[in-house]
């Protein structure tokens, strides 16, 4: 989303870091050209001015300006002025706004929005997080009576989530399904209800009127605004609408993942004084992510996410197979379905190009990935080439001669050479896991970087080497995940 954002952001910044000192004319030229990337990318007029006299005045400061690297200053005041813009205040910029769950059960979170901004699919989403992550019992009921088949929706969505949803009575009204599913929550011992509302293609005060009704009887804990990211401006005026008429206490912002220019989610925070609570990343129900203004405003400037990233790869890993890998990489083990279990973990992560967004320096990275239009394609071409062999050629790819080679590429509809670039990835994979062995595996290679091991070296990416710690396998294209300076380390003769 913020890709063009982060782009004007970047030439901005490359020049002030590229200077030994600053004069305040510097700073100022640097700000106007910041304001006009902000503007550009729909940001709320009011919005832009706060922010740009608040970083021109800390960023001309003496301290500044005398610093060793006042280029770095100025990126760290705006890193810190996005950070707060986007909900961080008072320090909190690294912690997700959370639900308020602390109440007489059933907590009611009630859904509110304009229509096709998400709601349904964002309720689904919410509550098979809800369920997973923190074992609620929740209940979702539907009370859109005006849109064809928003009902049966819901009913789907909650099957497919494992979630269950109140039953389907035709002729009812909202306030009276309301009534009942408070009832049915309350009887059947659920923790969460979840009220999916109704929206109109505008603000009116139709609208207003069932979303008080529904608010009177059913008094939600969480009244939750789901906004269409793609919508630009138009989500913060929606938003301020709302905002006068029902009791909001957070934002949800829906395709994330888009090509939007990422004003509404700039501006979104200030215009309602609410936090941003999720943001959604994508259709699937679990594309959905705690929204944490840190992570983001370093995303925006290019920063990367590694803890993002981290927590997608943990999320992604099952723990009995980084077990199994890391036994095998500790005796110098690994065969091409060790390979393909990397390729599709990648691609649970979201793919080459998400992990080349949340990683810290690869903003060139993936411009050049997207200008040889290689993508996500290519990971699942290596999975059809690896799923074209036999299980004896999985374990043991030295049987691949060329009459195998030939039937391997016909059957994956790729060429010999694909094939071979397949191969050529593992042989040096299953080298550098030989080289593991022999500086006395896991536990000798994490004495490299003293008494802390590898966890200490790489937080977060601690059993680094695909290990039950949640490790990345595969990144980094060395030794089963490891950086790409320690790959190199490792590959040197």
């Amino acid at each position: 989303m913020f890709d063009s954002l982060s782009d004007r952001l970047g030439n901005v910044f490359d020049s002030l870091r590229g200077r030994g000192a600053l004069k305040e004319d510097d700073v100022r030229a640097a700000m106007r050209e910041v304001r006009i990337a902000l503007l550009e990318a729909d940001v709320a007029l009011p919005v832009v001015r706060r922010f740009i006299d608040k970083v021109t005045e800390a960023a001309i400061g003496t301290e500044v300006l005398r610093s060793v690297t006042p280029g770095q200053q100025v990126v760290k005041i705006v890193n810190d002025a996005l950070v707060e813009m986007l909900g961080g205040e008072d320090g909190d910029g690294a912690a997700a706004a959370k639900l308020d769950l602390e109440a007489k059960p059933p907590v009611v979170i009630m859904m509110v929005g304009l229509q096709g901004s998400g709601k349904t699919t964002s309720t689904a989403k919410i509550a098979k997080r809800l369920k997973e992550t923190e074992g609620k019992k929740v209940m979702m009921a539907s009370l859109d009576v005006n849109r064809p088949a928003a009902q049966e929706q819901l009913a789907v969505l909650g099957e497919q989530a494992g979630v269950a949803t109140l039953p389907i009575i035709a002729g009812q009204q909202p306030v009276d399904i309301a009534n009942r599913a408070i009832s049915a929550a309350k009887l059947q011992s659920f923790d969460v209800l979840m009220l999916d509302t109704a929206g109109r293609l505008h603000v009116d005060e139709a609208l207003m009127a069932e979303m008080k009704a529904v608010a009177s009887v059913s008094a939600p804990k969480e009244v939750l605004l789901v906004v269409d990211s793609l919508t630009g401006q138009d989500a913060v005026n929606v938003a301020q609408s709302f905002t006068g008429e029902v009791p909001l206490t957070g934002v949800v912002l829906t395709r994330m993942d888009g090509d939007a220019r990422g004003g509404a989610a700039l501006s979104m925070r200030a215009v309602t004084g609410k936090p941003i609570k999720f943001a959604g990343t994508g259709e699937k129900l679990d594309a959905i992510e705690p929204f944490v203004p840190s992570r983001v405003a370093n995303r925006i400037l290019g920063m990367g996410d590694i803890v993002s990233m981290v927590e997608k790869a943990a999320a992604s890993v099952k723990e009995e197979d980084a077990e199994r890998l890391a036994k095998k990489m500790a005796a110098g083990k690994f065969d091409l379905d060790d390979l393909r279990m990397q390729l599709q973990q990648m691609t649970k992560m979201g793919g080459l190009g998400m992990i080349a967004q949340m990683m810290p320096g690869m903003k060139k990275a993936k411009q050049a990935m997207q200008s040889s239009g290689m993508d996500d394609r290519v990971l699942l071409r290596m999975d059809a080439i690896i799923s074209s062999m036999t299980p004896k050629e999985r374990a043991n790819p030295a049987l691949l001669n060329a009459k195998r080679k030939k039937r391997v590429a016909a059957g994956s509809g790729t060429q010999v050479q694909d094939v071979n670039k397949v191969l050529k990835m593992h042989q040096e994979m299953s080298k550098a896991m030989k080289q593991i062995k022999k500086m006395g595996g896991l536990k000798g290679l994490g004495a490299l970087f003293g008494k802390g091991g590898l966890d200490a070296a790489m937080p977060g990416l601690g059993g680094g080497m695909g290990g039950a710690g949640g490790g990345m396998p595969g990144l980094g294209g060395g030794a089963g995940g490891l950086p790409p300076d320690l790959a190199n380390l490792l590959n040197k003769k």
